[in-house]
C-alpha cells in the first residue's frame, strides 16, 4: 500500500513539474515576440531619413518627450538619406520584436516594400512628414501617416510675398507690374518641393499679381548648397533683376541670406533689401526674422508631428481604433493625420520664440 501511494505521489510531482515547464516556456515565446524589451516597456523603432536636417530634429525631440509621456521605450536611427539602410534599419527593428515602426522615408516611392515587412508581422507602422504613394497606403490597414499638406504652406508662403508687395510698391524695382523672382527647391520629386514651387506662385498670382521666373534649381534642402546656389543666381541675373527669393524650407532661405549677406543686403539697410521667405519657421530661421533678414516663413508643427506619430503607434499597439479621441488629432479617411501650418509673420513670430 505505502509503495503505491508513493507511486502515485511520484506520477502527482513529474506532473505539476510537465506543468510548470510548460508554462515557463509558453512565457518565454510570448515574450520574444511581443512589443516590450527586456524593461517590460513597449518599444517604437523609428527610422529619420537624416538626423541633420534641420526639421527633422525638431520632429525627432518632440517623439522622444512624448515617447517618455506616454511610458514607451522610443529608439530612433538615423537612415543617412540612404534608401537600403532604412530598409535594413526596418529589419532590424522587427528582429527586435518592436511594437510599432514610425518611418520617415528616404524615399517616399520605396515605402511599399517597407509595408510589405511589416504587413508579415501584422505591425502597426506609422509614416511622417514624407507620404507614401496613395497605393502603397491603401495596401495594409494597420499604415498611417502623419505629415501637413505643402500645398497649404505654398499658399502662405506665397501670401507672405503678396502682403510685401501690397504694403511697399517700391519692391517693384523696374515698376512693371511683375514680381521676378528666384526659386530653391527641395529634393526633386519630393511633393513638398513640389507643391510649395507650384503654389506659392498660383497664391502670388491669385492676390492680383503677375509673376517672371529668372531661376530654379535644387537645393537639396541644404544651406550650404542654397549659399552656392543663390551665389550663382545672383551672378546669372544681377541684384538689380531680383525681387523675391522663394525658398522650399528654411535653411534654403537661411543660405540665400547669405549669399545676400555677402553682396551688403539685407543687413539692415532699406536699399538693399530683397524679400526672402522660407518654410518651417526654425529657430534660426526665426533669428533671422528677429534681425530682419528673412521676410516671413511658414510654420511646419515639427511639434504637432512628433506627438500626433506617437500617439498613433501608441494607439495601434494597444489596439485602439486610430480616431481623434485617441490620438488627440483629427483623422481623416481613417489613415491620414494633418497638421496644420501656420503664417509666420513680423506680427506674430515672437509666439513661436524659445
Amino acid at each position: 500500500m505505502k509503495k503505491k501511494l508513493l507511486a502515485l505521489g511520484l506520477v502527482a510531482v513529474l506532473a505539476l513539474s510537465a506543468f510548470a515547464g510548460c508554462s515557463r516556456g509558453g512565457e518565454s515565446s510570448s515574450d520574444s515576440g511581443d512589443s516590450k524589451d527586456k524593461g517590460g516597456e513597449q518599444l517604437i523603432g523609428s527610422a529619420i531619413y537624416k538626423f541633420d536636417d534641420t526639421f527633422m530634429t525638431g520632429v525627432r525631440t518632440a517623439m522622444t518627450d512624448q515617447a517618455k509621456s506616454e511610458g514607451v521605450k522610443l529608439e530612433l536611427v538615423d537612415s543617412q538619406n540612404k534608401q537600403p539602410t532604412q530598409n535594413e534599419q526596418v529589419d532590424t527593428f522587427i528582429t527586435k520584436g518592436v511594437g510599432a515602426l514610425a518611418i520617415n522615408a528616404v524615399d517616399r516611392t520605396a515605402a511599399g516594400p517597407i509595408i510589405e515587412k511589416a504587413k508579415a508581422k501584422e505591425l502597426p507602422i506609422v509614416f511622417l512628414n514624407r507620404e507614401p504613394e496613395a497605393a502603397d497606403m491603401d495596401s495594409y490597414d494597420k499604415v498611417w501617416y502623419v505629415g501637413a499638406k505643402a500645398e497649404q504652406s505654398g499658399e502662405m508662403s506665397g501670401q507672405i510675398i503678396s502682403d510685401y508687395f501690397k504694403a511697399h510698391p517700391e519692391a517693384d524695382k523696374n515698376g512693371d507690374g511683375v514680381i521676378q523672382y528666384v526659386m530653391l527647391q527641395g529634393e526633386p520629386g519630393h511633393q513638398d518641393a513640389t507643391l510649395r514651387t507650384e503654389y506659392s506662385i498660383k497664391q502670388i498670382e491669385a492676390d492680383g499679381f503677375k509673376t517672371e521666373q529668372l531661376a530654379a534649381d535644387t537645393a537639396m534642402w541644404d544651406k550650404a548648397k542654397a549659399t552656392d546656389l543663390m551665389k550663382s543666381f545672383i551672378t546669372g541675373q544681377g541684384l538689380d533683376k531680383i525681387e523675391a527669393v522663394l525658398a522650399n524650407n528654411d535653411d534654403m532661405a537661411l543660405g540665400a541670406i547669405e549669399a545676400l549677406k555677402s553682396e551688403g543686403y539685407n543687413t539692415g539697410d532699406a536699399a538693399k533689401y530683397i524679400p526672402v521667405v522660407g518654410v518651417d519657421a526654425t529657430a534660426p530661421a526665426l533669428e533671422a526674422m528677429k534681425d530682419g533678414s528673412l521676410l516671413g516663413t511658414v510654420l511646419n508643427d515639427a511639434d504637432g508631428q512628433g506627438k500626433a506619430t506617437i500617439n498613433v503607434a501608441v494607439a495601434a499597439m494597444n489596439d485602439k481604433d486610430i480616431t481623434e479621441e485617441n490620438v488627440g488629432y483629427p483623422v481623416t479617411d481613417g489613415k491620414y493625420i494633418w497638421i496644420d501650418y501656420v503664417k509666420v509673420t513680423i506680427d506674430n513670430y515672437e509666439d513661436y520664440l524659445k
